[in-house]
């Protein structure tokens, strides 16, 4: 099986260790300037491995928890990072100006990002942002944890790595319902979104970029993947108020069908279980198909809370960027 291993070496040489003997080098078949492709054999299910690399009188081993290659996975591509810290960075707080309306935002880059110029990121722009990372400035002090969340995912090697805008309403409740969600819309579309992508090594198309939130922040994330389905292909809507505030029921059973993922969830009995029910129903007369463009869990006993929110965050993130689910679309891991 061939494995190709994406970073400038410079004057350095990749090679690979592998617990068929971690004191031997696996030199590469090839080489180029942006990386090495490795041939290894699999004589049981999976194959551990480290990327590592050669510098004058150096030896070191790429950052973080081992690689678990599986004999049946498409063509590994990894993206190692050898010096930094294992740990995603959040930034300070960017203010935002658009059309007269300050809001900011705080962008979390993953594991390796300052040091591997090679990768190209999906985005995920998230709603209520003073909740998501810090708990001094969340709600009742308590945070959604996004960036622990996606650091264990990715030692975990189980999603494709992601930067997470995590957005500052001006006034909530005018940004996340109807007609304010309008404006709010197209201040993502035509002033954050261009900001991010010039900013940061992005991955700007439609199918790499995502919109999440709870509550009314749920509302809006659908809002923005049918009414901007062109930008935001993919949606997570936790614990929705659907029905309330906005036009989406009549909207998504009138309008043509849109190419986009969701997830929905909510937990019962007092968490906006109803609404997510419907809004479910409703998309699968218009055709999305449960476990291939639609996910929705139920939470027994889930509350309506950041902490409630938090313990779940995984599973959209897995839905969108997991290796199987990405294989599963056909889609580059």
């Amino acid at each position: 099986m061939r494995i190709r291993v994406n970073f400038p070496a410079g004057t350095g040489h990749l090679v690979l260790r592998t617990d068929k003997n971690w004191e031997t080098d696996v030199d590469p078949i090839e080489t180029d300037a942006e990386g090495a492709v490795f041939e290894v054999s699999l004589e049981r299910p999976t194959l551990t491995l480290k990327p590592c690399l050669r510098r004058e009188k150096e030896f070191l081993w790429s950052r973080g928890h081992n690689y678990v290659l599986n004999a049946h996975e498409p063509f590994p591509s990894l993206y190692p990072f050898f010096e930094g810290s294992e740990h995603g960075r959040v930034s300070p707080l960017l203010p935002v100006v658009s059309d007269g309306v300050a809001r900011s935002a705080r962008v979390y880059t993953p594991p390796g990002y300052d040091e591997n110029p090679l990768r190209r990121y999906p985005v995920v722009y998230m709603q209520d942002g003073k909740n998501l990372f810090f708990p001094e400035e969340a709600f009742a002090g308590t945070e959604w944890r996004v960036d622990e969340t996606m650091d264990r995912l990715d030692q975990m090697n189980a999603i494709r790595k992601a930067i997470v805008v995590g957005v500052h309403p001006a006034d909530r409740m005018k940004d996340y319902t109807r007609p304010g969600y309008e404006s709010y819309g197209r201040f993502l579309v035509e002033t954050l979104k261009p900001t991010i992508d010039a900013t940061y090594r992005t991955r700007p198309g439609r199918e790499d970029t995502v919109v999440v939130g709870s509550s009314l922040g749920g509302v809006v994330s659908l809002y923005m993947v049918w009414h901007h389905a062109d930008v935001f292909g993919r949606a997570a809507c936790l614990s929705s108020t659907f029905g309330v505030f906005d036009d989406l029921f009549s909207r998504i059973a009138s309008e043509p069908r849109r190419d986009i993922l969701l997830y929905l969830d909510s937990g019962w009995p007092r968490d906006n279980y109803d609404a997510t029910n419907a809004m479910r129903d409703l998309l699968l007369a218009r055709g999305f198909r449960l476990g291939v463009d639609l996910l929705q869990f139920s939470a027994p006993e889930g509350l309506h809370s950041e902490a409630s929110w938090a313990a779940r965050l995984h599973i959209p993130f897995q839905f969108f960027f997991g290796r199987a689910w990405l294989a599963q679309r056909g889609e580059v891991w």
